[in-house]
């Protein structure tokens, strides 16, 4: 009798980040001291992107079989980022939160997120969003795949797996890029990939009961001089909320009338 050969499966991990909820901007505070968001003073979510990015891993492996892994690096709640991710169907989930990474750059998180990466092990394929609504840099994920030594491919709105080989269609500014890799990659996506499934009740009962791994920098064994303020190259010199633009005037009245003020107003701004 001959057996059906196994199908590959797929260890995915997904990285994503706790943001701000673009509703509490009028809560958010500052350090002034760092120059760097105090994100306790904000209710978090988990970034839109990234959303998308575990939507695509639980249905690569919900396809091919597998295992998907979360893991985010922030201050202790965003646990609550991690056990969204679990009630939408991520098997395992990873917190490194450490004190000592506070005010991490691009440079700083990317390095820490691969040794974290590092430690969970082997994995198939890395998925990111294409980049983090309170940063707009999307450079942590190019950062990581370097760290990783891996092949990345960013702005994917369509991923397919055969075999060992991943091929993704990349948005572009004025076109569509069809590219192709060997596996382990990193991949970033849009939001144009998916629709991100909602947590049923039966996942989030399931998620209060996972456990949510937490690992410090001494887990990580860091290199302290790579890692928060010290090890982040970036440095904010200023933040300051813009002035107002002043109000607009309107003129009425008859057109002759009307184009006569014009010019008048014109004039004492010494336009012409």
């Amino acid at each position: 009798m001959n057996s059906q050969p196994e199908r590959p499966t797929m260890d995915i991990v997904v990285c994503i980040k706790q943001v701000p909820d673009t509703e509490e901007l009028p809560h958010i505070r500052v350090n002034r001291e760092t120059n760097t968001l105090v994100r306790e003073s904000a209710k978090g979510i988990i970034n839109p992107f990234d959303e998308n990015a575990i939507e695509e891993a639980l249905r690569l492996r919900d396809a091919k079989g597998g295992r998907v892994t979360v893991i985010s690096m922030g201050p202790p709640q965003a646990e609550e980022a991690l056990r969204k991710a679990l009630a939408m169907g991520a098997d395992q989930a990873v917190l490194i939160s450490d004190s000592s990474l506070a005010g991490s750059d691009t440079l700083a998180t990317s390095y820490t997120l691969a040794m974290g990466i590092k430690k969970i092990g082997s994995f198939s394929l890395l998925i990111l969003g294409k980049q983090a609504i309170d940063g707009d840099t999307a450079q942590v994920g190019p950062g990581l795949a370097e760290w990783l030594r891996i092949p990345q491919i960013t702005y994917a709105r369509k991923i397919e797996i055969n075999g060992n080989k991943i091929r993704a269609e990349r948005a572009l500014e004025d076109a569509f890029e069809k590219v192709e890799s060997t596996l382990p990659c990193l991949v970033t996506v849009t939001k144009e990939i998916n629709i991100p499934r909602y947590p049923s009740l039966k996942g989030l009962l399931s998620a209060k009961k996972k456990e949510v791994l937490v690992w410090s920098a001494d887990d990580l064994t860091l290199d302290r001089k790579r890692i928060g303020l010290e090890g982040s190259p970036t440095w904010v010199i200023k933040i300051f909320t813009p002035e107002a633009p002043p109000k607009g005037e309107v003129l009425a009245g008859e057109m002759p009338e009307v184009a006569d003020r014009l010019i008048e107003k014109l004039r004492e701004r010494e336009v012409f």
